[in-house]
């Protein structure tokens, strides 16, 4: 040992390792910074597995009132009409998906609609997709064209209205549990 004498005491040294006897691996020892780290990474995994998805979660809510629409869907009245729901997303010109009465979401269309017999309701109100997700009976038929879509660049068949019908302004969703809207992403029904 080395000891050295200066203005505030003396202090003893050791003498630096030979570098072949440097170890390659640091001590194992526990420091303050890395408890607190340790500490603050479980305190983030707790507080993010505690939280609740809202809107687009599934719970046991969601669960009942699918099968409540799906007990629904399948009571509901055979006749020349059409069960629609809008799908709004900014991006796209399309109106939304249409179904056949007792038919399941699954076998539903999107489609475009043809207003020159009926306004749509939103833009009626002039407010467009002021009623996303609304649930209509709706009157008319197809007229056989595809109508190209540039923003999705994909055809759907062309629904020409005769009347608009509103059944329910916020019936439970027809998209697969989780399920989130995305401005770029066309969703599906679920199945």
């Amino acid at each position: 040992m080395e000891a050295r004498t200066g203005r505030w005491g003396t202090f003893r040294f050791r003498k630096a390792p030979e570098r072949s006897a440097i170890r390659t691996c640091p001590p194992r020892t526990v420091t303050l910074r890395s408890l607190f780290q340790t500490l603050a990474l479980a305190g983030a995994a707790l507080l993010l597995a505690a939280c609740e998805t809202t809107g687009g979660g599934y719970n046991r809510g969601d669960e009942a009132a699918r099968l409540a629409m799906r007990n629904s869907i399948a009571q509901e009245a055979p006749g020349d009409y059409w069960v629609g729901r809008r799908y709004y997303n900014a991006n796209y010109k399309f109106w939304g998906y249409l179904r056949r009465p007792g038919q399941l979401w699954g076998t539903a269309q999107l489609v475009v609609i043809n207003e020159q017999t009926t306004l749509a309701p939103d833009r009626a109100l002039g407010n467009l997709g002021i009623d996303n997700n609304s649930e209509y009976r709706i009157r008319g038929g197809f007229t056989g064209i595809q109508v190209y879509e540039p923003a999705s660049n994909r055809f759907y068949p062309e629904f020409k209205v005769t009347k608009f019908e509103l059944v329910n302004s916020n019936p439970p969703s027809i998209f697969p549990p989780g399920f989130r809207a995305s401005p770029t992403e066309i969703a599906t029904p679920e199945r």
